[in-house]
């Protein structure tokens, strides 16, 4: 299981995202352009120390992260106008846990290409959760569905 970023707008998010990937034990992609730079001081202190042990794919758009995955990977979207909640979608351990940008989501285009869409429901008149504790919720579900990492209870392994 993997966590991409479609070109992430907001450099604390994607640090705290990398950092939750690295505590779950997954790999991120990073679909550019971003609207930050990596060496962004509040991308590295969002990140912490655990950069350093992130495994982080870096593509120069959605094209070339496209023509990377290939089968058996399964795009999942997290987006607010999907039909499926996020608990009652059945994860795969190869799927790729798909998040858009902070200020607009991704186009039209890349969600007519995703195998699957889930949402977290929310209270009427709340627009979305920040992206980041979006991921760290739906990568927990998947995770515990798949028996991943979160599901062993053996705590944190030491970077």
């Amino acid at each position: 299981m993997r966590i991409a970023l479609y070109q992430p707008d907001i450099p604390q998010n994607a640090g705290t995202i990398i950092r939750t990937a690295v505590c779950f034990g997954l790999a991120v992609d990073l679909i550019e352009p971003c609207g930050f730079v990596l060496s962004d001081r509040h991308f590295r202190r969002a990140g912490l120390d655990y950069l350093a042990a992130a495994t982080i794919e870096r593509h120069p758009n959605w094209a070339a992260f496209r023509a990377f995955h290939k089968a058996p990977a399964r795009l999942v979207l997290l987006t607010t106008s999907a039909e499926c909640v996020y608990t009652e979608f059945a994860y795969r351990d190869t799927d790729i846990l798909l998040a858009g940008r902070e200020s607009g989501g991704v186009p039209a285009d890349v969600h007519a290409e995703v195998e699957a869409r889930v949402r977290i429901p929310l209270k009427p008149g709340a627009r979305a959760l920040n992206v980041a504790v979006a991921v760290a919720m739906v990568a927990g579900e998947a995770l515990r569905q798949t028996g991943g990492a979160s599901a062993g209870g053996n705590g944190p392994t030491p970077l």
